[in-house]
Parts: C-alpha cells; structure tokens; sequence
C-alpha cells in the first residue's frame, strides 16, 4: 500500500533568520525611530550578527522596500474580496482606500517618517524610484481593477490613465492621514467622502461631448508632469 502521508513544509533556517531580522527591523523603527534605528541595532535586537544581518538586507532601505511589497501582496487578496460585492465606483474605490489604511495603521508613525522620502523619485524610498516601481504598478493595478467593476462608464481616452491619477490620489490621502491627528483620524473620514463623491461624480459628466477639450487639456498636463 502507497504511503500517502503528507509531510509537513519545513520552512528553511535562511527563511526563519530573514524574517526574524525584518520582525526586529519593524519593531525597532516602531519604537525607535527609521532614522534613528542602526543595522547594528537591528542584529542586536534579532539576535545575529551585523554580518549576516547585512547578508540577508544590504541596508534599512532594503527591509523598508520588503516591507512595501508585504503590505501590496497582503492587500491584493483583501482588496479583491472587498471589491467582490461592490458595483457603485464610490464604493469600489473606497474599498481600495479602506484596506490600505487598515493595513498601514499598525505602522503609521513610522510611515510619516518614510513619507519624508517622498517627493523624491531618486530615493529608493520614495514610491515613484525605480526600485518601488513593481509594487506601485500593483498598487495602480488594483485602482484599474475598481474601475473596471464600476457603474461608470469613462472615456476612452482617459481610462488609461484613470488608475494611475486614482493612485495618486490615494497618495495624496494617506499623506494626509499620517499627520491627521484627529481622533480616530476623523479628518481623514470625511475628507475621502466628500473628495470620493465629487471625484466620482466629475467622472460622471466626463464623457460628455463639452468636456472632450477639458479632458484633452487635463491628460496633456498628467503626461507633462509624468515625463
């Protein structure tokens, strides 16, 4: 008789090494501080040696860009199964925004101190470089996917650049949420409802044949600013 016993999956010592290194980097920049936090810091407190703390991570800018990609393919499934009963592109989009801030929000004073890199596409940190542009491209991707479900119908010509303005704008809102220190972030509340209904509604009246030269204008300023 075949032995169909199915061995548990032994997950590697290199597997369980780098991720006590990354769990000990996330803590360490929660308490301490991004900047303040030293790789020497980070081995102390996983218990390595700094060598192979910079065996697995050649620097804190590598653990932060792991820790981008964890919280996009965490997200994917959750976004997916958020949007799975959703029709009204308000309720889509908000879907997209709610589960990114949810999963941000156990990190967000260490998010406020990552947003600092920002407005720099030539810092590896900052979500236009180079090296963030996969997970951004993901990110942009989910904003396609809520569009595509929607109850409006958008134009031809602005569809293709409609999720990458939508990114930009969930951008714009965590930004936002990061330095909102309302209780419970209320600010941010009410500012993505009251954005969210006028965005979609200006989507609405978009197509109209009057708005086809304001539309023109708009995309030709997206791509001047995108390069």
């Amino acid at each position: 008789m075949t032995n169909t016993t199915i061995k548990p999956r032994v997950t590697s010592r290199a597997e369980d090494t780098r991720r006590k290194i990354y769990e000990a980097a996330m803590q360490m920049f929660r308490e301490k501080g991004f900047e303040e936090t030293t790789m020497r810091d980070i081995a102390a407190k996983a218990g390595v040696a700094l060598g192979g703390a910079y065996y697995y991570y050649s620097s804190k800018d590598a653990i932060v860009l792991a820790f981008y990609r964890e919280m996009q393919e965490t997200s994917t499934p959750l976004v997916g199964g958020a949007l799975a009963e959703k029709k009204k592109l308000k309720e889509r989009i908000r879907a997209v925004l709610d589960q990114r801030l949810t999963l941000l929000a156990p990190n967000r004073k260490f998010c406020a101190a990552l947003f600092r890199h920002a407005p720099d596409g030539a810092d590896p940190l900052s979500p236009f470089s180079e090296e963030s542009r996969l997970i951004r491209d993901a990110a942009v991707e989910q904003m396609r996917v809520a569009i595509e479900g929607g109850d409006v119908k958008i134009p031809a010509d602005l569809k293709p650049r409609l999720p990458y303005l939508l990114w930009l704008y969930q951008m714009a809102l965590i930004m936002f949420w990061l330095y909102d220190h309302s209780p419970d972030q209320e600010r941010t509340q009410r500012l993505m409802e009251k954005s969210l209904s006028l965005l979609v509604n200006l989507l609405r009246i978009s197509s109209l044949p009057l708005m086809k030269p304001l539309r023109k204008t708009a995309l030709e300023l997206v791509e001047a600013a995108s390069g």
